[in-house]
Formats: structure tokens, sequence, C-alpha cells
């Protein structure tokens, strides 16, 4: 749906920081009508503070996508052509640790609202002949390993989810596609270490410390949020985009290591990097 400027509306969750904050930008310099949306007015202020930066227009709006009512309101207002669903946080913590109230929540942001987004939206994008549904997965969309089995959990069923919501709209003109990205900078590495503190004297202690450090070395390797935002721009602007895109060279090692990995080897190589 064009706004009244008849550029397309593309709406972004989780637009304050991180993937979002780099891809509101890069599609309001691209030519889109962008309304990123956020938790807080604090929040909404950073985006705007970014945008006037780098001198581009980008709408904000207040939404907490586990808020059915806000995503009505939000859908029903801003009536985008584009959804790009990438609220989310980390939800790192070994499966014993993590009780029933934490996976809900997990699975309420990542799974449960993307796909409320996306019904939502679906009215006004087949009023206006079409549209895009860009869902930010993650290379744990494909690959697990120990230690954030919900994250993990989340992004599988997103995956799924969004392969089926892919085939059952493509007659319609609305393409659905996942990004995939590795390692990236932002502020979900910071979050690893909060979500470590809050577990307190987990059995997993030895194991979760050895993640934090192995991430901090492998911060050399983590490409920018810059690169999964330049590759939702190119899905919303692409005539027939892909059904995946992976972000990041690591996405792409890991992914083919995982293919030709042997499961019982795999499990004991990361067992013991991780004295599990």
């Amino acid at each position: 749906m064009a706004s009244e400027s008849n550029r397309p509306t593309v709406l972004v969750t989780g637009a304050n920081s991180g993937i979002g904050l780099a891809t509101v930008v890069e599609l309001a310099r691209r030519g889109f009508d962008v309304v990123g949306t956020a938790r807080s007015e604090a929040k909404a202020e950073a985006i705007a503070a970014e945008a006037a930066a780098a001198e581009v227009t980008v709408r904000t709006d207040l939404l907490d996508v586990t808020d059915a009512e806000g995503c009505a309101r939000v859908v029903d207002e801003h009536r985008p052509w584009g959804l790009v669903n990438n609220a989310g946080f980390t939800a790192m913590g070994a499966i014993e640790d993590v009780d029933d109230d934490e996976a809900r929540d997990v699975l309420e942001t990542m799974v449960i609202a993307p796909m409320r987004l996306a019904r939502l939206a679906l009215p006004h994008m087949r009023a206006a002949g079409g549209g895009r549904i860009v869902n930010v997965s993650s290379i744990y969309g494909f690959v697990s390993t120990p230690l954030s089995g919900w994250y993990q959990g989340a992004k599988h069923a997103l995956e799924g989810l969004s392969d089926a919501l892919r085939m059952e709209l493509a007659s319609d003109g609305i393409a659905v596609v996942l990004v995939e990205p590795g390692g990236l900078r932002t502020g979900i590495w910071e979050e690893n270490e909060a979500a470590v503190a809050r577990r307190g004297d987990s059995r997993y202690e030895t194991s979760y410390r050895r993640t934090l450090d192995f991430t901090r070395r492998y911060d050399l390797l983590m490409g920018e949020p810059d690169d999964a935002a330049r590759m939702i721009a190119g899905a919303l602007e692409a005539r027939s985009p892909r059904s995946r895109y992976l972000v990041g060279r690591d996405a792409w090692v890991i992914a083919a290591a995982d293919r030709l990995a042997i499961t019982p080897v795999k499990d004991r190589l990361t067992r013991f990097a991780l004295g599990l």
C-alpha cells in the first residue's frame, strides 16, 4: 500500500537498535516510506535521532509485538505494503534453566507475533495487489547448539511457518522471505551477558562462561547490522526475491559445515568445547 507520497510503506518491528535500526535507515535511503516500531518513547526517539543523523525520514510508532490489540492498531493505521518482522531477543539459557513464563515470552515475541502481524497485514497487501513479508530469522533457524535452545526453537518455528505462508500466498503476489544472519555486532551479545548473570548457580555455569568467551573472540569475525539491512532492502526491491538470504561469511560456512557434519561427531566436539 502506497503512502500519501506514493512510496511503498514498510513496517519494521524492533527498529530501535541493531538490524532493525540499520534497516529503517537503509530503506528510507532507498525511497521507502518507513515506519519503525519500538516499545517505548525513549526507544522511538533513538530511531528518530539515528534517522536525523543519516538525513532521512523515518516515522515511528509505539508497539509491543506481544500486544495483539496494539498490533492491530499499528497495522490498520499504516496499512503496510511491506512488513519486516525483526523484533526479538537472545533468550540464552539451557532448557533446564528456562521456566514456562520465559519460554512463552520467547515464543510470543518471535513466533506468534510475526505471524499475527503478517495475518493482519494481508488484507491491505491484497488490496494493493501484492506485498512483501520479510521475517528475520538466524543461522540458528536451521542449526542448533547448546544453551540457547528456546531461541533456536523459535527461529526453527519461524522458518517452518514462513515456508508454509510463502506457498499459501504465492498466488496473491505476496512474497515471503527469510533473512538468516550469522554473527553480527548488535546488542544481542550484551543480552547474552545479562542472561548468564540471571542464571545464578546453574549447573551449566562453566558452559555459559565458555560460550561468552568464545563470543568475545568471535567478535573479530562478525559482520555489521548494515549487512543484514542491505539484504532486507534487496529482498523488498527484488522483482522475484529468493525464499532465503544468508547474511555473513560465517553463516555460509556454518550452514555448509552443518550439512556435511556427522551428528555424533559434531555433538561430541561441541560438548567438549563447552565442557558439557
